[in-house]
């Protein structure tokens, strides 16, 4: 009898899992967000989380969201989807897919069809109000991404550290 083994995750699972864990190593301590793109044969390809440019302090740069534009995080952080675009040094994303766990903003959007991606899977879509996100799906509808929702399983993954 050939029954199909179910203690083992789906592919799905398994990256959003790592995009999970790498928002784990953001400093912001308001919203951590994580990003791993994978090959179409289900390869990870790179990862990234929300932070400071490489060479920029951590103790030296601003994490509040308020206040003056020079005084808080928004013009300093970059964000999970293009710091893992960035990271990835093997050539072309063409046809690659990302695992978010905030849907990306508009200037995501822009990076993540530039380089050729062409799925976004998304754990949370919290700013999906936002003219950010709802621009960023304009974009990303116009130029054929594909997006959905993690489906989260009722498994409770734990990793101890």
């Amino acid at each position: 009898m050939n029954q199909k083994r179910k203690d083992y995750i789906s592919w799905d699972e398994y990256f959003m899992g790592v995009a999970k864990l790498s928002a784990m190593r953001s400093k912001d301590p308001n919203t951590q967000v994580g990003a791993c793109i994978v090959s179409e044969d289900n390869k990870i390809l790179s990862m990234g989380y929300n932070g400071l440019p490489r060479g920029c302090s951590d103790d030296e740069f601003p994490w509040s969201r308020e206040g003056d534009p020079l005084d808080n995080k928004y013009l300093y952080t970059a964000h999970s989807e293009l710091n893992a675009i960035l990271n990835y040094r093997g050539g072309s994303l063409d046809n690659a897919k990302m695992y978010v766990t905030l849907f990306p903003c508009n200037e995501c959007a822009k990076a993540i069809i530039q380089a050729g991606i062409k799925t976004i899977v998304y754990d949370c879509d919290k700013y999906s109000t936002t003219d950010s996100v709802i621009g960023s799906k304009r974009m990303l509808n116009a130029a054929g991404v594909r997006y959905y929702k993690y489906q989260e399983t009722e498994r409770k993954i734990e990793i101890e550290l």
